[in-house]
């Protein structure tokens, strides 16, 4: 056996609400006594399409030992389920850049003889919201061009990737912190003024990048410094929400009290 990325479930803080269930086709979660559980390792594929469907922030994404995730079965789950599922799963591989799983799929519904659905650009309309493909604005704005402002960076340290900011950087002693999924400043514009301003910043992708690692190094943060207060911006698709339960968790442990606010910014670039 093993270590693969799978998800976790914080029983504690699951309520039961079965949000989850209908958020994972692969058919790896079940509600059991009141709370959602892990049936079996076989059907998750850590991916946490789930996550962000959670509203407790009760599921993470955790590397352990744990049995090799098996596609063949999950289509016989999937199949189960229909057409809308089906190109619901097909999607879900396709946004996450899962070509090997994704091509075991498509050779499972050929073998059964079932139609694979039409998955041409223009009829999307599942998988990972994170990675679908999006044309925001299209053609220039006809008003006149703003005047332009000329405006003065907000960031007060360097490096900015939690990866690379060491525990222990004396600009995260007593502190105003940031922690900023990677698209946010890219989504919103006025990001320096309206975000950043008199905060340390700590950049990272929640879903790229290995919770695990995440978790220990905030844990750290927490641990060896004075932080007067958390923000955590991110994105609105689910995704991005991977984080959020890392950070409270971190905090918790570290038996200090912090203040925890949560920004979500839309794909658009506004405040939600």
């Amino acid at each position: 056996m093993a270590k693969r990325k799978i998800i976790r479930i914080d029983e504690d803080k699951c309520t039961g609400c079965k949000l989850c269930i209908s958020n994972c086709p692969e058919g790896a979660l079940q509600i059991i006594d009141g709370k959602a559980c892990l049936i079996s390792d076989l059907f998750c594929d850590g991916l946490g399409a789930c996550i962000g469907h959670c509203p407790e922030g009760a599921i993470t994404i955790e590397e352990r030992e744990a049995e090799k995730y098996d596609e063949r079965k999950v289509m016989v789950n999937i199949i189960k389920q229909g057409p809308n599922v089906i190109k619901a799963h097909l999607e879900h591989l396709k946004g996450h850049g899962e070509s090997r799983l994704f091509k075991e799929a498509l050779d499972f519904l050929k073998e059964k003889k079932i139609s694979i659905p039409d998955m041409s650009e223009g009829h999307a309309h599942a998988g990972c919201p994170g990675a679908r493909i999006m044309e925001l604005k299209k053609g220039e704005s006809k008003g006149k061009p703003a005047t332009l402002v000329r405006l003065d960076s907000e960031l007060r340290q360097w490096p900015v990737q939690l990866m690379l900011v060491p525990s222990s950087a004396p600009y995260l002693n007593n502190s105003d912190l940031l922690i900023a999924a990677d698209c946010v400043p890219f989504a919103c514009a006025n990001f320096h003024a309206d975000i950043l301003k008199g905060k340390t910043l700590l950049v990272g992708c929640p879903k790229l990048d290995d919770l695990g690692i995440y978790r220990n190094k905030l844990e750290q943060v927490f641990k060896n410094n004075t932080i007067k207060s958390v923000t955590y911006a991110h994105m609105e698709v689910p995704c991005c929400f991977g984080l959020k339960p890392i950070i409270e968790e971190a905090i918790s442990v570290s038996n200090k009290k912090i203040t925890f606010n949560d920004v979500t910014i839309g794909i658009n670039g506004e405040k939600r």
